[in-house]
C-alpha cells in the first residue's frame, strides 16, 4: 500500500514538472477574455425597464427619463452591466502578548511503623540509613513566555467587475478580473462579492469595503513566480518532516 501511494506520487511529480518544463522559455499566455461568468452575463439580453419604453406622449421631448437620457441613472444595476471596484487596503496590526506561571509543591510521606517491616529493615540498612522517612518530595516549575505580532498591509488598485447575477433582494454579484503582461510575468488581479445598489455611487464606483462576503486575489504567474516558489521536494518535505 505505502508502496502504491509513493509511485503515485511521483507520477503526479512527474506529469507536474513536465508540464512546467513545458513552458521553459515561452512567455505566458493570458487567460481568453471570451470566457467566464462576466462574458455570459453581459450576453444575456435583459427583460426591458418600464424607464426605458419611449412614452408615445413625449415622444417628440428632448428630455426623457430612461437611463440612456442626459439626467438618467446610469448605475450599473442589471446583469451585464459593468462597475468599477476601488480597492484602497491600508491596514496595519500590532499583537503582543506576555504570560509567566509559577509552581512549586512539596511532598513528604513516613512510615515508621508498618507491621514492624521499618524497624526489621533498619536493621539491615548502612549505618544512618531508615526507613522513617521513607518518601521526600519537593518540585518546582516555572514557565515564561512571550509573543508579538506584527504587520502592514497596503494596496490600492481599480478593476472592472460585471454583474453577473441579480438577487430577489435587489443585492447584485459582481466578478471582476485583470491581467497585466510585463516581459515574462503576468500579474492577475481578480474580485468578486455581492453588492448592494444603493453603495454604487454616481461615479458608478464602488468601495471594496461595502463589498459582501469579498474576494480579493492579486498574485502573479511566470518566470519570478516560478523562482519565488520552493520546489516540489521542499514542498513534500516541509509538509511530512515533524520537525
Amino acid at each position: 500500500m505505502i508502496r502504491t501511494v509513493i509511485l503515485l506520487a511521483l507520477c503526479a511529480m512527474s506529469l507536474s514538472a513536465c508540464a512546467r518544463l513545458s513552458q521553459v522559455g515561452q512567455t505566458p499566455e493570458l487567460t481568453s477574455p471570451t470566457t467566464g461568468n462576466e462574458v455570459f452575463a453581459m450576453n444575456v439580453i435583459p427583460l426591458p425597464d418600464a424607464s426605458d419604453v419611449p412614452d408615445r406622449a413625449v415622444g417628440a421631448s428632448l428630455w426623457t427619463s430612461g437611463r440612456a437620457s442626459l439626467l438618467g441613472d446610469r448605475r450599473a444595476s442589471r446583469r451585464g452591466d459593468i462597475l468599477t471596484v476601488v480597492i484602497e487596503i491600508d491596514d496595519s496590526a500590532e499583537f503582543q502578548n506576555s504570560s509567566e506561571r509559577e509552581r512549586s509543591g512539596s511532598e513528604e510521606l513516613s512510615i515508621p511503623n508498618l507491621f514492624g517491616l521499618p524497624q526489621r529493615i533498619n536493621e539491615r540498612l548502612t549505618e544512618g540509613a531508615t526507613l522513617d522517612d521513607a518518601v521526600d518530595f519537593d518540585s518546582t516549575s516555572r514557565s515564561a513566555g512571550e509573543g508579538s505580532v506584527r504587520r502592514n498591509e497596503e494596496l490600492t488598485l481599480r478593476v472592472a467587475a460585471t454583474i453577473t447575477e441579480v438577487l430577489q433582494n435587489g443585492v447584485v454579484r459582481i466578478e471582476g478580473s485583470q491581467e497585466v503582461r510585463v516581459n515574462n510575468e503576468i500579474r492577475e488581479l481578480l474580485v468578486s462579492g455581492y453588492v448592494r445598489p444603493e453603495d454604487i455611487s454616481r461615479q458608478n464606483e464602488v468601495a471594496y469595503d461595502r463589498i459582501a462576503a469579498a474576494r480579493i486575489s492579486y498574485g502573479g504567474r511566470g518566470l519570478i513566480t516560478d523562482v519565488q516558489r520552493p520546489r516540489y521536494g521542499q514542498e513534500i518535505a516541509d509538509t511530512i518532516l515533524p520537525f
